[in-house]
């Protein structure tokens, strides 16, 4: 790692590069093993020079936003962690074009300040647009691929590329990102359509006030734990099964919202792990209902 590290300092800061950086200081649940070199991407330049590198000598690479929607294992993450901070935001119109690191909740401070609407579900999303377009997030109605129109993005072969809205393939938490993962988002523009300021403003405020009474905002979480189920969701079985509360280490199914796993101070990758294991058993066992993570899981 001594000669990755040397190498990576010739082209970028070395204030940009972290070596054994602990992943609970990177992620919302506040837990996760070292990477063995963590980078700070800040512009294109930087990406490139990256990726090449770990090409090259045939390394690991993950890519992580705000860090929401992940568990990173007590191990850690092998090889080369980026964590995108490329967050370039630009109005045109209708238009918001935007870069990849730029997180949900400030995108949307800015389409309200120009009146423009569509993004409203996403306030209180702890989560970056990359991350965002990956997973096709969605909350109170809305998704990410009702407003996407083309991302922008780099392939393995550090091509540059842009795809149009029906190539992303968004279905349910699925996109062509979350299919194939040797793709990284680095720009993508939102097709919106013009509203009032105040109206804006009052369906953000009603968002964020409904996660906040709904949901444990307050202690370090992933989001929604478990995705929905075709015919059921998974959130009221949780709850119908008894589940609320109950804890495993310092992991814990939340009470405000059976949907949600916490960690109530000290939780290891290891006590979440053995709950939503738990957590699955129990629902095949009371309901024959087979729950699928929501949340990715990194590392060893």
């Amino acid at each position: 790692m001594q000669e990755i590290y040397d190498e990576l300092i010739k082209n970028i800061s070395k204030e940009q590069i972290l070596c054994d950086e602990p992943m609970s200081k990177h992620t919302t649940f506040r837990i996760g093993g070292p990477a063995d070199i963590f980078v700070k991407i800040k512009n294109l330049e930087n990406l490139k020079y990256v990726l090449k590198i770990a090409k090259n000598r045939n390394l690991p690479l993950t890519i992580i936003g705000n860090g929401s929607n992940v568990l990173v294992k007590d191990n850690g993450i092998r090889g080369i962690v980026i964590k995108l901070e490329m967050n370039d935001i630009q109005v045109l119109d209708n238009q918001i074009i935007v870069d990849a690191g730029a997180t949900l909740t400030k995108i949307c401070k800015v389409a309200k300040e120009n009146e423009l609407s569509g993004l409203e579900f996403a306030y209180g999303i702890p989560g970056t647009i990359g991350g965002a377009i990956v997973m096709n997030a969605g909350a109170y109605g809305g998704e990410m691929k009702s407003i996407v129109s083309k991302t922008t993005y780099m392939n393995d072969n550090l091509e540059v590329k842009t795809i149009s809205k029906e190539e992303h393939n968004f279905s349910y938490r699925t996109s062509i990102f979350s299919e194939n993962k040797s793709l990284i988002i680095i720009s993508t523009v939102l097709e919106m359509t013009k509203g009032s300021k105040e109206d804006i403003s009052n369906q953000m405020k009603q968002n964020i006030n409904s996660r906040i009474e709904k949901q444990p905002v307050d202690l370090p979480n992933a989001g929604s734990t478990f995705k929905r189920g075709k015919d059921f969701i998974t959130a009221k079985l949780i709850e119908e099964a008894g589940l609320k509360g109950f804890s495993i280490g310092g992991a814990m199914v939340s009470t405000k919202h059976a949907g949600f796993i916490i960690n109530t101070g000290n939780a290891i990758a290891e006590d979440v792990l053995k709950l939503v294991e738990h957590i699955k058993k129990t629902i095949k066992e009371k309901f024959n209902k087979e729950i699928e993570l929501e949340i990715k899981v990194l590392g060893e």
